[in-house]
């Protein structure tokens, strides 16, 4: 019955930890003095051992049941700790033997039950009690040996050795009992958080879905109102319009507010970093708040230092959306006056720079109280005042959330009644220096306009397709598009469209992107693969209710030319078509000049980006059709003579490189670009690319250009630096999986991660003819060489682990060095990547690289065999009659 009490109160989780901790311990501790009571009465022990045992035992379990009763288990814990540390430790130090005895492990059992049962300042002073009160035994055994009642021999080890049993089972059943708690809670929270997980995860869900779904109505609504507008209307039906139109605009906002605010809350915002150029940037924002400026009848001035860069990277949607905010804000709240946005260089440093963006109003201003409150969410300051006014509360908090994702910070300087000012820093990665000079709010309000009317062309040949599973959404497309007299045709599934595709060529196909059975990311694939179908090549929209910039990145890996995010305007929707269709067959009806200089098409030919790049250098021996299969951009190292210093393969060539070191003895070194070269070269490449991979040569060789690569890569963020472990071609195999990575898809996260295992998989070695070259780049030594020679040996070189070593030795000609060389690289072809073989050599004829070939042959088939010349880099280091096969593994496919 006792036991059973004692378990239900250390099990019950409403207690606290430490009271069925002290409960626990003194049911442990109660029953080794039991045992030790019994051990002495079995070995008729003395009268006053027997007395002091048995007083302690009655007396500590009087104290725990007293304690347990009254519920004050922290005073009982004190007062037993006080009980151990006055009366038991020094009686079982002093009657039982000392040292000798079982003291000392008593001891160390009563800092244990301090430290668990006690806390706070009366646990240090327990401590520090025990302590004084240990150096005291400790001093009089020392000095004064006669006050010890000493034990028998068969005592003494009785007695330590029964402590030790006692007290070890005492620790392991606190220590396994404290981990049960700990596992228990740890399990409840785990479960508590996945818990919120699976509730954010829907609550993200239900928000995503919300907006997709309200995004479909509205897109019919304004669509439909559009077409209204466009017709001749009375004026009382024009007006009805107007706020129809600026209705569901309001509805947007408020729906693209609530969804961001979700993506916060539950951790999943993240930005989506690309080039863009500022005043493309602006033209829209002013195209957008000038019209309700002069609604107002207020001065809208917008200034830009002349030296912000052409081209920055950072998340241009999100910063356009801050600076939107604010401005809407800034007109909401000004009655008379002005409102002014301008644009200023901050520091620069490492290619970054702190774009400072400050918009000005001579609004009714902030109360000085209310400042700290303005970023609050749901909250609007000076609610009475401003009560006639739209809005949610929402837009500033969201600003706030993105400045401090970006890095930035935001401030705000109000005097009330006179107008606020706005100042947000956001440090942005410069893509190019040049400046972008003097530009006024006039054009930027011409570079906007100048497409706003596109569908002024007429394109009557042209035939379109739009895949929407929503009938409202293919009336909406079919009317938008009539006044360009393109011939419109609409499916509302996948299947339909493919059946459309087989028999039917379109110019353009609008495709939505969620749709039963087939969505639109499946049809796109098909239609590009289709067997005998027409519209391989045509040009494919996403025209989705998915918005935001992590999904329209989504669509432009898939391979979408294109993106239009629902509810989509008439302008929007012909704008995106007049770009895409062939000019031959399009009919301007306004100035083709005015509608050529349409600014900002997400996916414009000559701006598109990729999402991943990869580069490496020239000593990676790369054929020139593999480069140019897969855009690889390489930079180029430097072999430095006599003469100067040349851009290996660019402005130096192998073959003329080695007839200059036959005729010259002078030193012929390699040198890799420095910092700022690769910084230029990195900077260059993200024009075009949003990531880099570089693959660099190995970091463990002699001027290696991957601890220089690497170092450059620090100024970016969307750079990353593969060590390839390798060189030569075996570099080059790593790019090529490099690329095959980037064009599947993958993350630059992914693609890193998949190369570090795939370098372990590549093998590179070389058999050397003539050391010369190695020891004229200081590479080997010259007693080396003249070793090699007197007795005809040629080494194999053999990467491992990143560094060059000597692998084998071979004796005799040349033919059956290399025979053997050949036989003993592709010893086991079954375990060898038969995709492709490389064999890059130095200074042979082309009857030797076939020799090589057929020879090859003789062993395995491979799929290509690349006989590629060395660099003049690495033939500076190998010099001729060199020559490696450089293979890859097969296991890692």
């Amino acid at each position: 019955m006792m036991l059973k009490k004692i378990k239900k109160y250390i099990f019950n989780e409403e207690r606290d930890i430490h009271g069925r901790l002290f409960v626990l311990i003194m049911f442990v501790l109660l029953s080794s003095w039991i045992i030790t009571l019994a051990e002495l009465l079995i070995m008729r022990s003395s009268l006053q051992d027997i007395v002091f045992i048995a007083s302690g035992i009655v007396l500590a379990a009087s104290i725990t049941m007293l304690s347990v009763k009254i519920d004050k288990l922290g005073i009982g814990a004190a007062a037993i700790s006080l009980l151990f540390s006055l009366v038991f430790l020094p009686g079982t130090f002093f009657l039982g033997g000392g040292l000798d005895g079982d003291a000392p492990l008593w001891f160390l059992f009563c800092v244990l039950f301090i430290s668990i049962t006690l806390h706070s300042k009366i646990k240090i002073a327990y401590l520090i009690l025990i302590s004084v009160e240990a150096i005291f035994c400790w001093y009089m055994s020392y000095h004064h040996p006669s006050v010890i009642v000493r034990n028998s021999n068969s005592e003494k080890h009785i007695f330590s050795l029964t402590a030790m049993l006692l007290i070890g089972i005492s620790i392991s059943i606190m220590i396994a009992f404290r981990n049960m708690l700990y596992n228990r809670q740890e399990s409840r929270l785990q479960s508590q958080k996945k818990e919120i997980e699976m509730l954010s995860e829907a609550q993200n869900r239900f928000f995503s879905s919300m907006s997709h779904e309200i995004r479909t109505p509205i897109n019919t609504i304004t669509a439909l109102n559009e077409m209204i507008l466009r017709e001749d209307i009375s004026d009382e039906v024009a007006e009805d319009a107007v706020n129809i139109r600026s209705a569901s605009k309001m509805l947007l906002h408020l729906i693209n507010d609530i969804l961001d605010m979700s993506k916060f809350a539950s951790g999943q915002m993240k930005l989506t970093t690309s080039v863009y150029n500022p005043g493309d940037m602006l033209s829209e924002i002013v195209g957008m708040l000038w019209i309700r400026a002069k609604e107002k009848n207020l001065d809208f001035t917008v200034k830009i230092a002349p030296d912000i860069p052409v081209e920055l990277i950072g998340d241009e949607m999100r910063i356009k959306q801050i600076l939107i905010n604010v401005l809407n804000n800034a007109i909401k709240y000004t009655r008379e006056g002005s409102v002014s946005l301008s644009i200023d260089c901050g520091t620069s440093e490492n290619g970054m720079m702190n774009v400072i963006y400050t918009v000005r109003d001579t609004g009714i201003g902030i109360k000085k109280e209310n400042i700290p409150h303005l970023f609050d969410a749901f909250k609007r300051v000076d609610e009475e005042k401003n009560r006639h006014i739209e809005g949610t509360g929402l837009g500033l908090s969201i600003v706030k959330q993105f400045v401090d994702l970006m890095g930035g910070r935001i401030t705000v300087n109000s005097i009330y009644t006179k107008g606020s000012t706005f100042v947000i820093e956001i440090p942005q990665k410069i893509s190019d220096m040049s400046e972008i000079g003097e530009i006024s709010i006039d054009s930027l309000r011409r570079r906007n306009t100048s497409g706003a009317n596109v569908s002024k062309f007429e394109a009557p040949d042209a035939k379109v397709l739009v895949v929407d599973d929503n009938t409202s959404n293919l009336l909406v497309a079919a009317k938008l598009l009539r006044d360009t007299k393109v011939k419109v045709d609409t499916v509302s599934s996948g299947e339909e469209a493919l059946r459309k595709t087989l028999n039917e060529y379109y110019h353009v196909i609008f495709m939505d992107h969620l749709m039963p059975q087939m969505d639109g990311i499946e049809c796109l694939h098909a239609i590009r693969s289709q067997t005998g179908g027409r519209c391989k090549n045509s040009k494919i929209v996403s025209l989705t209710a998915n918005v935001g910039s992590e999904n329209r990145l989504m669509y432009e890996r898939e391979g979408f030319d294109g993106y239009l995010p629902k509810p989509v305007t008439g302008d929007e929707i012909c704008r995106e078509l007049y770009r895409l269709l062939p000019k031959e067959i399009t009919v301007v009806m306004g100035s083709e000049e005015e509608i050529l200089r349409e600014t900002i098409s997400w996916m414009n030919t000559g701006q598109r980006k990729k999402n991943v790049v990869i580069t490496t250098e020239s000593v990676a021996d790369l054929p020139q059709e593999i480069i140019e299969k897969y855009n690889v951009a390489v930079l180029p190292h430097l072999v430095c003579t006599s003469e100067g210093s040349f851009m290996d393969g660019v402005e130096i060539e192998t073959r003329g490189l080695l007839e200059y070191m036959k005729t010259h003895q002078g030193k012929v070194e390699t040198r890799v670009p420095d910092v700022q070269t690769i910084e230029t070269f990195f900077a260059k490449q993200l024009l075009t690319a949003t990531n880099i991979i570089h693959v660099s040569i190995s970091s463990q060789l002699a001027n290696s250009g991957c601890p220089v690569a690497q170092e450059a890569a620090k100024a970016f963020d969307n750079v990353t630096v593969i060590d390839s472990g390798q060189l030569s071609s075996g570099q080059g195999l790593l790019v090529i999986e490099a690329c095959r990575l980037a064009e599947s898809g993958k993350t630059p996260e992914e693609i890193a991660e998949q190369l570090e295992s795939i370098k372990t998989k590549i093998h590179s070695s070389f058999v050397v003819e003539d050391l010369d070259f190695l020891a004229r780049s200081d590479q080997i030594s010259e007693k080396l060489v003249g070793m090699t020679k007197a007795f005809m040996l040629k080494p194999v070189l053999k990467l491992k682990k990143g560094k060059m070593r000597v692998g084998k030795v071979y004796f005799g000609t040349r033919e059956r060095t290399w025979r053997k060389y050949i036989r003993w690289v592709l010893r086991d072809p079954e375990g060898i990547d038969r995709r492709m073989l490389f064999v890059t050599c130095v200074g042979l004829s082309r009857s030797e690289t076939e020799w090589i070939r057929e020879e090859i042959k003789k062993h395995a088939d491979f799929g290509q065999i690349y006989l590629q010349k060395a660099s003049p880099v690495i033939a500076v280091n190998c010099g001729n009659g060199t020559f490696g096969i450089l293979t890859m593994d097969a296991e890692h496919r």
